[in-house]
């Protein structure tokens, strides 16, 4: 009674060594505990004096960094629960199979809270969903019907993200026809009303038949390349100063070298997000990171602008879920 009066009338830690109904020897050492947690000093030899209890190491094992907890940011609904197929993938939802036709509907939500990794993408202040996004999107759909190359993806408008809220995507696939199937994207505010129209942001078109790749980056770097000094700070500060501001997850620029006019580069998902990387084709991030590389010429002419990718063609996939990836870039022409 009167340890929990004092605790009320002095500032300071009050702890009490008899309680009714406990074991002295327990009560002491459960009070010499709480102020040891609360700052004071304890001369533990002599509190273990006569016991034999001694020091020991910790465990040699690393402690593991595994969540238990729900994401309450990310859709936690079965899709088969609604009647749509479960997409199985981090940027769909639910997938469709249109009835009455071999089309195809993909669906999607996407935030800064479901995909924090989005709001590293910055361009004049607001958050860009990337084109390799689109490209993402284009080569997971084409996989689900059988098209394994993305002959060609054109994006029409910016995909902005919300700082609150998030925005619904519709990725459809039109039935085949001679073997090319024409895919678009939209998206539109997940609080619209469902008279809004949506907004197309991309266009393409899926084959299947993929050429042999003409390529071999097992010696590397190549013979007769020459090592770039990548100076990614003032890389990303000198791109930040054109309007492009680039977070953690799309900072993974690792090496770059130059053979005649190809860069050579390599490049890594940043820890943040690596442990992604398996539930993509390709992640997102990791592919526009490649492009940053291009940064590096373009600052070497002055220039005082960036440039954001808006067309792709011939884009196939020959292995999945990389979290590192050596890169040859050719240049064909201006921007190109």
């Amino acid at each position: 009674m009167l340890t929990a009066l004092a605790q009320t009338a002095v500032d300071s830690v009050v702890a009490s060594t008899l309680r009714k109904g406990r074991g002295e020897p327990e009560t002491v050492l459960s009070a010499v505990a709480e102020m040891f947690v609360r700052g004071s000093q304890v001369d533990w030899p002599a509190m273990f004096a006569g016991t034999g209890a001694r020091r020991v190491d910790l465990p040699t094992y690393a402690f593991r960094r595994q969540r238990y907890w729900l994401d309450a940011a990310r859709p936690v609904t079965d899709a088969r629960g609604l009647g749509l197929g479960v997409a199985e993938h981090p940027l769909f939802g639910a997938a469709v199979s249109v009835a009455g036709s071999d089309a195809v509907l993909l669906t999607s939500r996407l935030s800064v809270r479901s995909h924090p990794w989005l709001a590293d993408h910055v361009v004049a202040g607001s958050v860009l969903v990337p084109g390799t996004v689109f490209v993402e999107l284009a080569v997971q759909a084409g996989d689900r019907v059988g098209c394994d190359r993305v002959e060609e993806l054109t994006l029409q408008a910016p995909l902005v993200l919300p700082e609150d809220g998030a925005v619904q995507v519709q990725l459809s696939i039109d039935g085949a026809e001679d073997g090319r199937r024409a895919l678009r994207v939209y998206s539109r505010p997940e609080e619209a009303d469902a008279e809004q129209p949506w907004t197309v942001h991309a266009t393409g078109v899926l084959v299947a038949g993929v050429p042999a790749g003409g390529w071999d980056l097992r010696v590397w770097p190549p013979v007769g390349a020459e090592a770039v000094a990548v100076a990614v700070d003032g890389l990303y500060e000198r791109l930040s100063g054109v309007g492009l501001t680039y977070g953690p997850a799309f900072r993974g620029l690792r090496e770059v070298w130059k053979q005649g006019e190809d860069l050579l580069v390599e490049a890594a998902l940043p820890e943040a997000v690596a442990e992604d990387g398996a539930g993509f084709g390709l992640h997102p991030a990791l592919l526009d990171t490649v492009l940053h590389a291009l940064g590096l010429g373009e600052a070497d002419a002055g220039a005082d602008t960036a440039l954001l990718p808006f067309m792709w063609s011939g884009v196939s996939l020959s292995a999945v879920g990389a979290s590192a990836v050596r890169v040859r870039l050719s240049p064909r022409g201006t921007g190109e």
